[in-house]
């Protein structure tokens, strides 16, 4: 039986979808478990933070300084709460897609394998007399590889970018509950 230059065994290539399949699911798993967990904890905060203002709201007399107790310290704690939950919700969504990214970008790498190998496989097995042909299509090919290169390099700028403004707006945002609860 003779044997074809082209590995036509889907087995391997099913066998690393499995195994991305498996690492993105763990991925989200973790990150899920530790949001459920962010948010357990808000909430357990938040119902005594919310007992606390209210045992001391009771004590007060005057409806003006309830007023001025809620403005002063309820609202801007609340303000600094929110900005914590925020932190701690984006530092384990950033490292997720950290995790992702570098799964997918090992995905790539190993396609990218496979078919410079499935490429070299049927040029170095093409026939007489298409030398021609054969130069043409790796050079397509080779110039093609090259220009995905520069395309996956932008999207990885322009993710670092995204995640850098992400990361400067909360600074701001925090920044300023800080100033405003220094006022």
């Amino acid at each position: 039986m003779a044997k074809s230059p082209f590995d036509v065994n889907p087995l391997p290539g099913q066998e690393k979808m499995m195994k991305a399949t498996k690492e993105v699911g763990a991925v989200a798993m973790d990150s899920a478990q530790a949001i459920n967990q962010i948010n357990q904890q808000a909430a357990q905060e938040l119902a005594a933070q919310v007992q606390k203002r209210v045992t001391e709201l009771m004590k007060t007399q005057d409806p003006r300084s309830a007023f001025d107790y809620v403005h002063a310290e309820v609202l801007q704690d609340a303000a600094k709460e929110v900005s914590q939950y925020h932190q701690k919700l984006f530092k384990v969504l950033n490292q997720g897609n950290k995790e992702l990214a570098d799964i997918a970008e090992s995905m790539i790498e190993e396609s990218k394998a496979d078919l410079i190998h499935f490429v070299n496989d049927a040029t170095n097995n093409a026939p007489q007399g298409s030398e021609a042909y054969v130069s043409v299509f790796k050079t397509s090919f080779n110039t093609a590889l090259q220009n995905f290169e520069i395309i996956r390099a932008a999207m990885a700028d322009s993710i670092s970018q995204f995640e850098k403004n992400v990361e400067n707006a909360t600074n701001l945002a925090n920044n300023q509950v800080r100033g405003k609860k220094g006022s």
